[in-house]
């Protein structure tokens, strides 16, 4: 049973759209803030979280920000707001989709199911002949499983979630540490060492790499890119 994460602060709108998602069998779990919503997040991880806006204590778009921060959970955000500017702002700022109020229950479980078949077509994470499944939480090279600690499967899956992109040190502590590092740290330094050295050892060669006074990035090995 999929597990929906619903965070509203309006009793009548949660009462109808967890009635709705009962009947179509999934299992809701709801917030009424946006703190509580975090924490559920945190502590349930659902497989989808639908989100309100208007919520009494953050800003709905501060709260998808934060879930982005950690994982990659579809985000399904209700909005009484239908201007295009605050639309692309919520589409750039973590949510993966939108429904503007007053809604269908109809339309939002076709919506909510569109999301989650997305996020199991996405289940492989694929780079050259490197592999990465999110859920497992597993990486393979040539089929030879890569063990890595949580950290740093957290940085791989990040860099891997864009191929190419050199994402800036700055968003990928703000996104697999939750907030900035101390300026004099070398955490996350070590952390990508360590990724590479064992990227190294199972055969990996070339797939990290560092941009110097920029961040990071993954792309198909050298040799790989050569043949």
């Amino acid at each position: 049973m999929k597990r929906i994460l619903l965070i509203e602060d309006d009793p009548e709108v949660a009462r109808l759209v967890e009635a709705e998602l009962n009947e179509a069998g999934f299992q809701v779990d709801w917030a009424k803030t946006g703190m509580e919503g975090l924490i559920r997040h945190r502590e349930g991880k659902p497989d989808l979280v639908v989100l309100d806006l208007g919520l009494p204590d953050l800003d709905g778009a501060e709260v998808a920000r934060r879930i982005r921060a950690t994982d990659d959970t579809p985000i399904l955000v209700l909005t009484a707001q239908d201007a295009v500017d605050r639309k692309v702002s919520l589409l750039t700022g973590g949510a993966d989709d939108y429904l503007v109020k007053p809604f269908h229950p109809a339309e939002l479980l076709a919506r909510i199911q569109v999301q989650l078949r997305h996020k199991e077509g996405s289940e492989v994470l694929a780079v050259g002949q490197l592999e990465l499944y999110p859920r497992k939480r597993q990486v393979f090279f040539r089929e030879r499983e890569v063990r890595l600690s949580p950290k740093e499967f957290d940085l791989l899956h990040l860099l891997m979630s864009r191929p190419g992109r050199v994402f800036p040190r700055p968003e990928i502590e703000e996104r697999v540490w939750g907030r900035p590092l101390d300026k004099d740290s070398n955490v996350l330094d070590v952390h990508m060492a360590n990724l590479r050295a064992k990227l190294r050892e199972a055969g990996a060669y070339g797939y990290l790499r560092t941009v110097r006074g920029v961040g990071y990035a993954v792309r198909p090995g050298r040799r790989e890119e050569e043949g």
